[in-house]
């Protein structure tokens, strides 16, 4: 009796593996849940003990078997995508392939998920996806849509900037009582991604008087980042607390965009105290978190923490986050550090030549400027003269000229001057007054003069500084120039200036 009560038990486990590898390798691609699996079971007293006791032995199979299945999925819809995208331009190849192969497709899966995953996968092209989906509604008395299928061509609908469509998708579904709050937050997705925040913000309350559905993480954090774009600070940490206190923990989205908001809002403390608490807690910043938190120390001029942040993701910006790289180079050009015009130059080879901006170009002049660089300040003026740029901050234009002076480059300065005025730079009459005394004292006093006539000819009239300087001048070649040593003393005296001069 107990060698046939072994042999029993052995044979039951042999025919429940049977069943196990029948049920592991589908004939159909559709993937079968667990519940539908051991109900199946339960019907056969002889069996069942023995398949109950081997569920947790292949739960590993199991779990095996549904990544199996939905990488099939992928695969077979990924193939269609291409096939549809080759088309495309065909109306009737395109038709006829969703017509037939599209169609046998969607049968195989009843539940949606191939028609979500070819959706999915044309995202990148908006316009082709609506175009697949408003087929896939002609199918609809056929084949009734899916929720997923309905909140995913909301969510396209606004993409393509088309809010009403968005909105008569959303109540198609909603009269046919297919919504919950995957459709509300698509709605709220396809307003907030076309600068609709107040409408965004009035699905928001009618989901929240809706008995039969409740807010989700995904409600939450486009509201974080509603009011966080908007600079509302105090109603993005309300909405914050609201999703605690429906019990619903913050994710790695929620803290990006808090720490978005904060940035917007310039409120470093914030941005960094929240990071900080990342860095302890249950969610870990990811690459997106650290872009943000290196923008917000390159705005705020934490040119140390800046590097800190660049070092750690430095080679994940090089070539997809120029604008990132703009705001460094800008950190760098306005707060003082050692080493920036090293850190600038490498920056500034990052950046393609058709992402030229003028603003950067003129900061890069002022830097080169202060740094005392002649070479590389003429190279940055030489490409805002080429680009059409213009300089209309009086201070920088001190600057360039004070550089010039320093390293006795007067012809430099004559040329810049003269080029400056002629392509609408920002010219005021000291300016003239530096390159006159400059002309003046390499006793070039005709090039003086000339200056003296390029003023009047501009209508800046004398002061009593441009009287100093042309007195200076001639008083020191008095026997050459004594007739306009006198006059520049006559007029002088008639505009009340005296025969002192000062202040050379």
């Amino acid at each position: 009796m107990v060698k046939m009560k072994r042999v029993f038990r052995l044979s039951d486990i042999g025919a429940a593996k049977s069943e196990l590898r029948g049920f592991f390798i589908p004939k159909s691609p559709t993937t079968v849940s667990t519940t539908r699996w051991v109900s199946t079971e339960v019907s056969q007293p002889s069996s069942s003990k023995a398949i109950l006791d081997l569920y947790s032995l292949f739960a590993d199979k199991w779990a095996y078997a549904d990544v199996r299945a939905k990488e099939e999925l992928i695969k077979t819809v990924s193939l269609f995508k291409d096939e549809l995208i080759k088309n495309v331009q065909d109306e009737y190849s395109f038709e006829n392939l969703l017509e037939v192969e599209g169609w046998n497709l969607f049968k195989m899966y009843s539940d949606g998920a191939a028609f979500v995953e070819l959706l999915g996968l044309l995202e990148s092209s908006p316009h082709l996806a609506i175009k697949v989906f408003n087929w896939r509604r002609k199918k609809d008395q056929t084949r009734p849509l899916s929720l997923e299928e309905y909140a995913k061509g909301i969510k396209l609908a606004g993409r393509i900037k088309n809010v009403d469509l968005a909105v008569e998708i959303f109540m198609e579904a909603s009269s046919k009582r297919i919504k919950n709050s995957s459709t509300y937050n698509a709605l709220m997705s396809a307003y907030m991604c076309n600068g609709l925040s107040e409408k965004c913000l009035s699905v928001y309350h009618d989901l929240k008087q809706d008995i039969n559905c409740a807010p989700t993480s995904v409600t939450f954090n486009m509201l974080i980042s509603i009011f966080g774009h908007r600079v509302l600070i105090d109603q993005m940490e309300t909405a914050l607390q609201e999703m605690k206190d429906h019990n619903i923990a913050p994710n790695l989205t929620t803290y990006n965009n808090l720490i978005a908001g904060y940035l917007t809002a310039w409120m470093w403390d914030s941005m960094e105290s929240t990071y900080r608490m990342m860095e302890t807690g249950p969610v870990r910043p990811n690459l997106n978190t650290r872009l943000l938190m290196l923008r917000g120390y390159a705005h705020s001029g934490n040119v140390e923490k800046m590097e800190e942040m660049y070092n750690m993701v430095g080679p994940h910006i090089r070539e997809r986050h120029i604008t990132l790289i703009r705001a460094m180079i800008c950190a760098y050009c306005k707060f003082p550090h050692r080493n920036r015009v090293k850190r600038i130059k490498e920056l500034i080879g990052l950046i393609p030549e058709v992402e030229y901006r003028p603003w950067l170009n003129v900061l890069l002049i002022k830097v080169y400027a202060e740094e005392d660089l002649l070479d590389q300040m003429d190279e940055s003026i030489d490409e805002a003269f080429d680009h059409n740029t213009s300089v209309n901050n009086v201070r920088i234009m001190r600057t360039i000229t004070s550089t010039y002076i320093r390293h006795n480059a007067v012809d430099k300065l004559a040329m810049f001057i003269a080029r400056a005025g002629d392509s609408g730079w920002r010219m005021c009459r000291v300016l003239y007054h530096e390159l006159m005394w400059v002309f003046a004292s390499q006793k070039r006093i005709e090039e003086m003069e000339q200056v003296l006539i390029d003023m009047e000819r501009l209508n800046y009239g004398c002061t009593k500084r441009t009287f100093a300087i042309l007195y200076k001048a001639y008083s020191e070649h008095e026997d050459r120039y004594r007739h306009k040593l006198y006059r520049v003393l006559g007029l002088m005296c008639k505009y009340g200036y005296g025969t002192i001069v000062e202040g050379i």
